[in-house]
């Protein structure tokens, strides 16, 4: 009898098919998706040299970009399987498949490579990746892109970061053969605010183009003359200028465009290269910061596909410079004077609250605080019955990654307690509470309450204000008790971006001064006011924080890996 209940579909397994790599037989999906489009598209021999282990060196390819197949470094020797006259497999005496290496049709004998980015694999195919002849197309191809390349690799800005200076060494001849005159090209062309063009190391891969053109969505950049003089340029008349430029810089493989920010500021191989996120919005983009003596010098994208592919747009990239300005508040201040003693400060904070009228204190913020922060102050609002509240911060967004919400964890606020309410809803009951002297102290954390409702003559009338930022403001010079935190390249902790990703960050650099990361002095505070000893450092205080919060139930600090993990929002 068959039952009426509805059966749970499983998705059909992908097709695989057998190919082997240097005699390694691999087996892997027949098609995989599209970079643009998400849609199956045959498996190629460079994809599937990848999941045997097997490196093979490109310069147009990239696997997020529409292939090209044009710079023919990927040229490998192949065989498939032998057919008869009746289109059968030819067996060999042992009975498996012959297989006959693929030879050019006017000169039979000699090797006939494909590009592997572009070619499909196919069952019974055999790839010789390292074989003789692949090794010597790879030299042609290097001689042949290395003719008119400019031999100024000491004061190249791409040093140590150079695909042609890599497979030079690695797939290249130990000498040049060539003593013609090079062709010269135009040196230092400013292609717009953010890019530089160095024409003579340009290798013509197309990467740039395509980028701009299918990722982007604008169409910039192309090629101009023929030959050895084929030129990169931008649309005569307009400069290249959209918020994804600085993107070109990342995926050139040689130094043909470089970062007018970062160009011949550190060489690459003195740099610290720490994992952490974007806070220009509520995306999330995973970064790299790169730094050195405690400066940072740059951001790159880092890769992750559930959050921001391989790209990260110019106003996140170059939003790192607040991080060192000298104006940084660097000490803790009582009533404008200068402590050292951290202890003692957060004694005369507690004691203060501890004497405060249930309702008569209020919190205010900001979602650029790390979760474990809000978590902190929201136990902080509990303890004093207080009102709290997180000021919105809206801006424009776009059909890539920048997101409308310039907060990088709105959903961490609400996540963890702080913030249950429509950002800012409340902003005006604590307005109103300090004008009719209800609320006499106010707690601020990231935000200057002078733009969101408070100023300056209602903060006059706040008994006691305790302020915890990070640059100095309006707010910060009126504080009784202030208290300097960390920008979030200084600190670890975690934000929920606007779909839900759960993502955590390290600590790149030392902050200035006497400066300490919040969570460390929040759950003293919180400590002396409400006897709970929490964790003070953002791993424990994560785990403890998860076993309260529902979304957060099931997860770990170690389990957010490089990449987060997805939770109900």
């Amino acid at each position: 009898m068959v039952s009426n209940k509805s059966k749970k579909k499983t998705a059909p397994a992908p097709e695989t098919i057998t190919v082997k790599v240097d005699g390694q037989a691999v087996d892997m999906p027949r098609t995989m998706p599209d970079p643009l489009t998400g849609e199956p598209v045959p498996t190629t021999m460079i994809q599937a040299c990848k999941i045997a282990g097997v490196e093979i060196p490109h310069y147009c390819y990239h696997p997020k970009l529409p292939v090209a197949g044009n710079c023919r470094m990927c040229l490998v020797e192949y065989g498939m399987p032998a057919l008869g006259p009746d289109r059968q497999p030819l067996l060999n005496e042992d009975g498996a498949p012959e297989i006959r290496r693929m030879t050019l049709p006017y000169e039979p004998g000699t090797p006939r490579g494909a590009i592997a980015c572009a070619t499909p694999v196919a069952p019974g195919m055999e790839i010789y990746a390292n074989s003789p002849a692949t090794r010597q197309m790879r030299e042609a191809v290097l001689e042949s892109l290395l003719i008119n390349h400019p031999l100024d690799c000491p004061i190249c800005d791409q040093a140590g970061e150079c695909k042609l200076q890599e497979y030079s060494v690695e797939h290249g001849q130990a000498a040049s053969r060539f003593v013609e005159q090079k062709v010269h090209k135009p040196k230092q062309v400013d292609l717009g605010p953010r890019i530089m063009l160095d024409a003579e190391r340009c290798i013509l891969c197309s990467r740039c183009i395509r980028f701009t053109k299918d990722i982007a969505g604008d169409d910039a950049l192309g090629f101009v003359d023929r030959g050895s003089y084929s030129t990169l340029t931008t649309f005569p008349g307009k400069p290249f200028d959209n918020n994804y430029t600085l993107n070109t810089a990342d995926i050139c493989p040689v130094g043909a465009l470089t970062s007018k920010d970062f160009r011949f500021q550190m060489r690459v191989w003195f740099l610290k290269e720490s994992p952490s996120l974007c806070t220009s919005c509520g995306t999330g983009c995973n970064v790299v910061m790169g730094s050195r003596e405690e400066q940072i010098y740059r951001y790159e994208p880092r890769e992750n596909d559930a959050v921001n592919s391989s790209w990260l747009c110019d106003e996140g990239r170059l939003n790192y410079r607040w991080i060192g300005r000298p104006d940084r508040l660097a000490d803790p201040l009582r009533d404008g004077q200068k402590t050292g003693d951290w202890p003692a400060l957060l004694q005369a904070v507690a004691e203060r609250l501890a004497d405060a009228k249930p309702g008569s204190t209020a919190v205010i913020a900001s979602a650029r605080q790390t979760t474990e922060e809000l978590f902190l102050l929201r136990r902080l609002a509990q303890r004093l019955d207080a009102l709290s509240d997180t000021p919105a911060r809206l801006g424009e967004a776009d059909q890539l990654l920048v997101s409308a919400d310039k907060n990088p964890n709105t959903n961490g606020a609400r996540l963890s307690g702080f913030c249950f309410t429509e950002m800012g809803i409340n902003l005006p009951k604590i307005a109103s509470g300090i004008r009719r002297g209800k609320i006499t102290n106010l707690i601020v954390f990231g935000e200057d309450v002078t733009r969101c409702g408070i100023d300056r003559a209602l903060l006059q009338k706040v008994e006691c204000l305790i302020v915890s930022d990070i640059l100095p403001n309006e707010t910060t010079a009126r504080a009784h008790f202030l208290l300097p935190g960390c920008a979030h390249a200084e600190k670890r902790g975690t934000f929920v971006n606007v779909k839900g990703r759960l993502q955590r960050f390290f600590k790149a650099v030392e902050p200035p001064g006497r400066a300490r990361p919040e969570t460390e002095f929040l759950t003293d505070l919180v400590h002396r006011l409400t006897g709970e000893s929490l964790p003070d450092n953002p791993e424990g205080l994560f785990n403890h924080m998860a076993s309260e919060i529902k979304a957060f139930s099931k997860i770990r600090w170690s389990d957010l890996g490089d990449t987060g993990v997805d939770v109900p929002v």
